[in-house]
C-alpha cells in the first residue's frame, strides 16, 4: 500500500508529488526529495513540516501523518511544506519588545471624557457642569475680593497724591460767606412764616 505526499517547496523548486509506502518514516521523505532534486541544500538548512500544526517525530510513519487532519487534504493527499531554516540572530529581541511595551503603556491616556455614564450623559458634560457650578458658587467671594482690591488701589493712589502734594491731599473746609448769609436768611424767613401761620 502506498500514499501520495504533496510537498510544496520554495523557488526555484516546484511542488513535488511523491508516492511512498505507508510505512515510510517521516525523516526519509527528505532523502526521497533530494534524490529527485540533487541541487537541494543540506537537510540541516531545510525544514520539512506539515502545512499546519507541529512537526512530527522523525520515526513517525507516513500512515500516521495520513490520519492527522492538519496534514491530510480534502483529496486524501498528505500535504507537507519544505522551507529553508531561519538562523537566529544575536538575541535581545525580547528585551526590545519589553521596552517597546513599556513605552506604549506609558502613552496610555486616562481621558474618558467621551464615555457616558449610566444615564447616558457624556462624562465631559458632567465635568463641565461641575466646574460651572463651582465657579458660580465662588462668585460672591470673587466679587468681594475684587472690591477690596479696588479699595486698596484707591487708597494707594490717594497716598501717592498726598506724597506728591500734601496741600491737595488734605481736606479743606468750604468757606463761602455769601452762601452762609443766604442760608441764614432763608432759615429765618421760614421760621417767621411758620410762626405767622400758627
Amino acid at each position: 500500500m502506498s500514499t501520495t505526499v504533496l510537498v510544496s517547496t520554495f523557488p526555484p523548486f516546484p511542488t513535488v508529488s511523491l508516492s511512498v509506502p505507508f510505512d515510510t518514516p517521516f525523516q526519509s521523505l527528505y532523502e526521497l526529495l533530494h534524490a529527485r532534486y540533487p541541487s537541494l541544500p543540506l537537510s540541516d538548512d531545510l525544514l520539512l513540516s506539515p502545512q499546519h500544526g507541529s512537526v512530527p517525530l522523525p520515526s513517525t510513519p507516513v500512515s500516521e501523518l495520513g490520519r492527522n487532519e492538519d496534514v491530510q487534504s480534502e483529496h486524501g493527499l498528505i500535504s507537507l511544506r519544505l522551507s529553508p531554516r531561519l538562523r537566529g540572530g544575536k538575541g535581545g529581541f525580547g528585551s526590545q519588545l519589553r521596552a517597546a511595551g513599556g513605552r506604549m503603556s506609558s502613552q496610555k491616556t486616562s481621558n474618558n471624557d467621551s464615555c457616558r455614564d449610566l444615564s447616558g450623559r457624556r462624562l465631559n458634560t458632567i465635568k463641565e457642569a461641575q466646574k460651572l457650578a463651582a465657579y458660580l458658587e465662588s462668585e460672591p467671594e470673587r466679587k468681594k475680593a475684587q472690591k477690596e482690591a479696588e479699595k486698596e488701589k484707591l487708597k494707594a493712589l490717594e497716598r501717592k497724591i498726598e506724597q506728591a502734594d500734601p496741600a491737595v491731599g488734605s481736606k479743606r473746609a468750604l468757606v463761602d460767606s455769601e452762601y452762609l448769609e443766604q442760608r441764614r436768611e432763608i432759615v429765618d424767613n421760614v421760621k417767621s412764616a411758620v410762626s405767622a401761620g400758627m
